[in-house]
Formats: structure tokens, sequence, C-alpha cells
């Protein structure tokens, strides 16, 4: 199949599992509102001037109306949201407002003790702020003659919620929040993201969920990263917030070899999102990146900064960043001979810490995009500094498409790490295989 028609299936496929609606295109109405590809952002997602010194403090809320809900006995179904902003603690240690949602379930929780609160972690939305998870709540699908977002985690989250457990969803860093751009994998940022959104959560007004609620953390892709992060820095960075199990699927712990992957694939588009988050992490980068990269380079990041996912598949699908630098260079050799890029991204490494509590890591063995070999020495790394680690393998063919070999564990596996994080949640106690490491593929 041609590689164009390859990119039209996986985005068709990628919508269909959605079962979404559609959005029309919004128009700003105001001077002082944000608008972004054609959407305009609720002025909810405007940080204040100032923020509170607790990590976790609940900032503002408001209800939040789901697009999918049904009628219950009890109440709508799956549940009640609230919209969230909470204050968290960047990777310069400095104080950044996140945005996010918590959802109170309609289902009854069947296990033993308290209601459980799921902290989800998105994976890939993009770099605009129309693509926070917290707005695909509310409109799963969003497209106009500039942009196209997908709800994806939606399906996740709904699952959880059918089985009485509490869910918190963090939109990271700068995405939502319209103060700063996103600082895409960013593992400091999305482990402190993550971690706070648990501590908010339980200052919801109504709120089943206390501190002695036991908390899992579940993510996909970027997600999967996040709550791999956010289980290693547990410890030192909350310890008030005792973590029953983690889900970290897909996770992108090397970022060295997930640059090289994702380059001329057809999510070349998150190549852009990497490099302007390291940008908006680390000013001293950006005289490196003037002076690598060209006009159309620099044009493309400026661009990406505000896409979604359904944006970079159809712009930035299959591109390659030679064309975007001045000696025609990729990025991954630029950052092989720059030790100030080699370092930073040696930062940014996952797997140097031992993570709290259980974890379930699961990679497809075809998985090209976040590639399955630097995923399985994560576990490897854990498993040698005697993490309790449930190593998963999904095996997959792979189908030609490096989007699809990424995507398609998403949904394959869903279901099984769905039923590992609750049983973690009811209080049953993990196997780890460590052992078997050495024959696992």
């Amino acid at each position: 199949m041609p590689a164009r028609r390859r990119l039209l299936a996986a985005a068709v496929t990628a919508a269909a599992c959605l079962g979404a609606q559609a959005l029309a295109s919004t128009v700003a109405t105001a001077a002082d509102e944000v608008v972004s590809r054609g959407v305009t952002i609720p002025a909810f997602y405007d940080p204040p001037a100032g923020l509170p010194t607790a990590n976790g403090t609940l900032i503002r809320s408001e209800p939040l109306p789901l697009a999918l809900s049904l009628p219950g006995l009890d109440g709508p179904l799956p549940g009640s949201a609230t919209r969230l902003m909470y204050k968290s603690t960047d990777s310069n240690g400095q104080p950044v407002a996140v945005t996010g949602a918590y959802i109170e379930p309609t289902a009854a929780w069947h296990g033993d003790g308290p209601r459980p609160l799921v902290a989800l972690a998105p994976g890939t939305m993009g770099q605009g702020d129309q693509c926070a998870a917290s707005l695909g709540l509310e409109h799963p699908l969003t497209v106009n003659s500039q942009t196209v977002s997908f709800g994806y985690e939606d399906l996740a989250i709904y699952r959880l919620l059918a089985k009485g457990v509490a869910v918190v969803v963090t939109d990271y860093v700068g995405l939502g929040a319209t103060d700063r751009l996103h600082t895409y994998v960013n593992r400091v940022d999305e482990g402190h993201a993550v971690l706070d959104a648990v501590r908010a959560a339980r200052a919801v007004d109504g709120a089943s969920v206390t501190n002695a609620s036991p908390v899992g953390l579940f993510g996909y892709s970027q997600g999967g990263g996040a709550t791999a992060a956010a289980a290693e820095l547990q410890a030192s960075y909350a310890p008030d917030v005792t973590l029953s199990g983690t889900y970290a699927g897909a996770p992108p712990a090397d970022l060295t070899s997930v640059t090289k992957a994702i380059d001329g694939s057809e999510l070349a588009g998150a190549l852009g999102w990497s490099l302007n988050g390291f940008l908006q992490s680390d000013p001293s980068l950006k005289p490196i990146a003037e002076a690598h990269l060209n006009a159309a380079g620099k044009a493309a990041l400026a661009d990406l900064s505000t896409m979604c996912v359904g944006d970079a598949l159809f712009g930035y699908g299959y591109a390659k960043s030679t064309k975007w630098t001045t000696d025609g260079r990729s990025i991954s050799d630029i950052i092989a001979a720059t030790p100030a890029l080699q370092s930073f991204l040696d930062s940014q490494r996952i797997g140097t810490l031992k993570p709290s509590g259980p974890v379930r890591l699961a990679t497809g063995v075809s998985d090209n995009l976040v590639p399955h070999a630097q995923a399985r020495q994560l576990a490897v790394d854990w498993c040698r500094k005697g993490g309790d680690v449930t190593y998963k393998p999904v095996v997959l063919p792979n189908v030609g498409s490096a989007l699809l070999n990424h995507f398609a564990p998403l949904l394959t596996d869903q279901g099984d790490a769905i039923g590992w994080l609750t049983d973690r949640l009811a209080g049953k106690a993990a196997t780890s295989n460590c052992w078997s490491m050495p024959v696992q593929p």
C-alpha cells in the first residue's frame, strides 16, 4: 500500500475506534480569548498570575459536560465530571498551573475498602491547547478546517469508570493551560503533573476518594512514559501518594532511540513537538536550534506548536528532518554530535530509578514507532534495581505501518492492563516476572 494511503488508513482506523462526534469550527468572540487553529480555548484554561505554594492544590474547578453520557438509575452514566486546574512544579523547579479533569463514577466499587482512584496520563495528543485530553472528554472529535483532534483516551477512561474506579486525567504542563508551550515528553514535568493530579482529585467537592483511597496510574505511549516517570519520582516528590499499581504501556524511556524512530514516520510531527518542548524546558538549547534549523525547519516547529495528532498526521506524515536542517543532517545525527543535546536527552532517560509499587510494562514486539527494544530495556533496568515488574510483550504482526504497529497494542492489551490494575487496587498482590526476562521477546 502506498505511504499516503497507509497514513489515511491509520487515521481512519483511529477515528473509527472513537465513535466520536464532530465539533464545528469555533470563532473567537473577544479580543482576549485564546484561539488555537480556530478553536476558542475556554477562559478556564488561562492560569492566574499567582499560584498556590503546595503542589496539587486545586486552583479552580467547574462542572465538565461529558459528551458521551447516558441516563442511569443513580445518575448519568458513566459519571459526573469536573474540570480542574491545579498547581504543580516543573523540571526547573518553578510553579506551574496544570489542567485536567476528575470523573466521579456512577458505578459502585465492589472491591474491599474505599473507592480507588486512577490517574490517567494521556497518550500523544499534540501541542495545541485545543488537543488537551480534558477538552477531549467534552468533544471526543474536534474537526474544523484547521485542526483534527481525537479524544482516544476516552475509551480507557470509561472502562475504568464502569468498574467503579474514579479517574483523574492530567493535561500535562502547557497543554490546555494557555500560558506556555506543552513540554512534550519531559519526564519530570509529566511525572509531577500525574502525581499532583492525584492530590488535586482528593480536594474536589463531592469526590468520594480520600487520602485512604488506593491509587493507580495508567498510561500508554506518552502516557506510559509519564506514568513510568511518576512511579520513579513518587518517593521523592509525592510520598503522600502511595501507589498500588502502575501501568506503563509503550513508554518512550530512551528519547535518543525514539527520536530516531519517529523521524520519517507517519508521526514525524512528534519530532517537532519534542524539539519545541526541549526548548521550552531549557532555553539554553535555543542557540543550537538556531544554528542547525533552516527556514523550513523553523517554520515546521512553529506550525506544529499548535497542531494535534490528526493535523500532524496529514501535515507532516513521513516528513524527514534532513529537510529541516542547514546541512542536511538528521536531527538524530546532530544530537549525536552535540554534547549539550546528548546531555539533555540523557537527563530525560527513564529507568535510572527504582519505581514505587508494582508496575506492569507492556510493549508491542513489532512497535517500531516507540521502539520495542528501548521499552523492553526499561523493564530490564527496573528489574535490576529490584522493582516489582510484570513485563508483557504484546505479540502482534508487523503490518507495515509504524503508527498501526504502535497503536494496535493499545487496544488489544487494554482490557488485560485494566484488569491487572484493578486487581492491584483491590489489594491483590502482583507477581513479578523479572526472572523470565532473559527468555522474553
